[in-house]
């Protein structure tokens, strides 16, 4: 049995965990500072932050997501945006990231959204897969850009 919760303070050391395996190129105080700003209400982004706990109670997932005023093939300039979204590789093809994924579309619905968009790396196709088999249709894909001035 799968469960969906907002996290909550008490989850920081979990949302840590997970956080650390999804984005593991950023460093444990990177990680840390942004849950810290998350709880303490002076983050930008996430908005929300949901937790999956399997039948024990132990964390196996998470959701983080924003509000974006655009995306990329969406039609509208309040686009309820999935920012991250990992299941730790045990639970995976057990319905945790669908669970994950309906609890996400509820959240941006109770926000007043009427699309639902998201990304992933243009070699991830594990992330392109899960996503097109939860009703995520495919709008393009992105390279981007930087430069020092």
């Amino acid at each position: 049995m799968i469960t969906v919760r907002p996290a909550q303070p008490r989850d920081a050391a979990a949302w840590l965990q997970l956080r650390r395996a999804l984005w593991p190129e950023g460093s444990e105080a990177e990680h840390r500072e942004d849950i810290d700003r998350f709880f303490a209400g002076d983050a930008r982004e996430p908005l929300a932050v949901l937790l999956a706990e399997d039948g024990a109670g132990c964390p196996v997932g998470l959701a983080e997501l924003s509000i974006r005023a655009y995306a990329e093939g969406c039609g509208s300039n309040r686009v309820a945006y999935l920012e991250g979204w990992f299941v730790v590789p045990k639970a995976r093809r057990s319905g945790v990231g669908q669970a994950l994924i309906v609890a996400a579309e509820g959240w941006g619905r109770s926000q007043g959204c009427s699309e639902f968009a998201s990304d992933a790396q243009p070699d991830n196709e594990v992330s392109a897969a899960a996503h097109r088999a939860l009703g995520f249709i495919e709008v393009g894909l992105v390279r981007c850009f930087r430069k020092d001035l």
